[in-house]
C-alpha cells in the first residue's frame, strides 16, 4: 500500500511540472481564445536567456529580472508585429500565426545566445527525501510550492483586479469589450507579459531538471494533454489536469508497463486526452460554448 501511494505522490508532484507550463497557454487562450503554439518557445527563450546571464557572473535576482525585462519587450513586439494586424481575425489564422512565430521565436533564441547544452542549477537538491514514509525530493516539493503560490498570485490578479475584469470581458466577447472602452492590445500586452514570467519560471524548474537546451519547448507536448483534460480556460483546470496526468502516467508504467514490455508514460497521456475528448471535450473546468441565436 506504502508502495503505490508513493507512485501516486510521485506522479501528483511531476504532474505539477507539466501545469507549470499549461498555464501560459490557459491564460493566452483566456485573452484571445486561441491556443498558443509559441508557449513553448516562450520557455525556451526564458531559461536559455536566464542561463546565459548567469554564465556571465551575474546573480540570480539580477539575470530574474533582466530576463523578465526581455520577455516584457518580446510581448510588446509579439502584439504590435503579429496580433494587432490580425486582430477580429478567425481563431484559426491567429493559431497559425502563432505556429509560425514559435519557429521565429526559437531561431532567434538560438541565433544569439547558441546551440550548446547548458546546465542549470537552482541550489535546490533533487534526491529523494524521506517523510512519513514517503520518498518525494526536496526539488518536487519546491515544484509543488511554487506551483501553488503562482496559482495564488494569478487568481488575485485575475480575479479581483481591473485587468482582470477587462480580461474576462474580452475573453467572452472581444467586440463588446472593445466598445465599452476596453483596449484590446493593452490586455493582449500584460496577458502575454504575465505569461512569458509564468514560461520563465517553468523554463528555470525544467532547465533544473533536463537542462536548458532545443527540446525544451517541446515541454508543449506534455502540456496539451493537461489542457484538454483541465479545460483550456481554467488555471485551477490546469493544476488538477497535471496532476490527472502525472499520477495516471506513473500508474500506467508500474502496471501497464510490463503488460507490454516498455514504458508507457511517453504516450498514456494522449490515451486518457482523448479519452476526455469523447466523454467531456471541454475538460472537467472548461466553459461550454455559449451560441447566441
Amino acid at each position: 500500500m506504502l508502495f503505490l501511494v508513493n507512485i501516486i505522490v510521485a506522479g501528483l508532484l511531476a504532474g505539477l511540472m507539466y501545469a507549470l507550463v499549461a498555464i501560459g497557454f490557459v491564460l493566452i487562450y483566456k485573452a484571445s481564445g486561441v491556443f498558443n503554439f509559441a508557449q513553448g518557445a516562450m520557455v525556451l527563450l526564458s531559461a536559455l536567456t536566464f542561463v546565459t546571464l548567469n554564465e556571465h557572473g551575474l546573480p540570480f535576482w539580477l539575470c530574474f529580472i533582466i530576463t523578465v525585462g526581455v520577455l516584457i519587450v518580446a510581448s510588446v513586439l509579439i502584439e504590435f508585429l503579429v496580433l494587432r494586424p490580425l486582430v477580429n481575425r478567425s481563431p484559426d489564422t491567429l493559431f497559425m500565426a502563432t505556429l509560425g512565430l514559435s519557429f521565429v521565436i526559437e531561431g532567434l533564441a538560438q541565433l544569439v545566445l547558441g546551440t550548446d547544452v547548458h546546465q542549470l542549477d537552482l541550489g535546490i537538491p533533487d534526491v529523494p527525501l524521506k517523510l512519513y514514509g514517503l520518498q518525494v525530493s526536496d526539488f518536487d516539493l519546491f515544484t509543488a510550492a511554487v506551483s501553488i503560490l503562482l496559482v495564488a498570485v494569478l487568481a488575485l490578479l485575475f480575479g479581483k483586479t481591473r485587468v482582470g475584469i477587462s480580461l474576462r470581458a474580452v475573453a467572452d466577447n472581444t467586440l463588446a469589450a472593445q466598445s465599452i472602452g476596453i483596449r484590446l492590445p493593452h490586455i493582449w500586452r500584460i496577458v502575454w507579459s504575465v505569461a512569458g514570467v509564468v514560461a520563465l519560471i517553468a523554463g528555470l524548474l525544467w532547465g533544473n531538471r533536463q537542462g536548458v537546451q532545443f527540446s525544451l519547448s517541446l515541454v508543449v507536448l506534455k502540456a496539451m494533454p493537461v489542457l484538454i483534460i483541465g479545460g483550456f480556460s481554467s488555471i485551477p483546470g490546469a493544476i488538477v489536469g497535471g496532476l490527472i496526468v502525472g499520477a495516471t502516467e506513473n500508474l500506467a508504467d508500474i502496471y501497464i508497463g510490463p503488460l507490454v514490455h516498455g514504458a508507457v508514460s511517453d504516450w498514456f497521456a494522449y490515451i486518457l486526452a482523448t479519452a476526455f475528448l469523447l466523454i467531456r471535450p471541454n475538460g472537467l473546468f472548461g466553459e461550454k460554448p455559449i451560441q447566441r441565436v
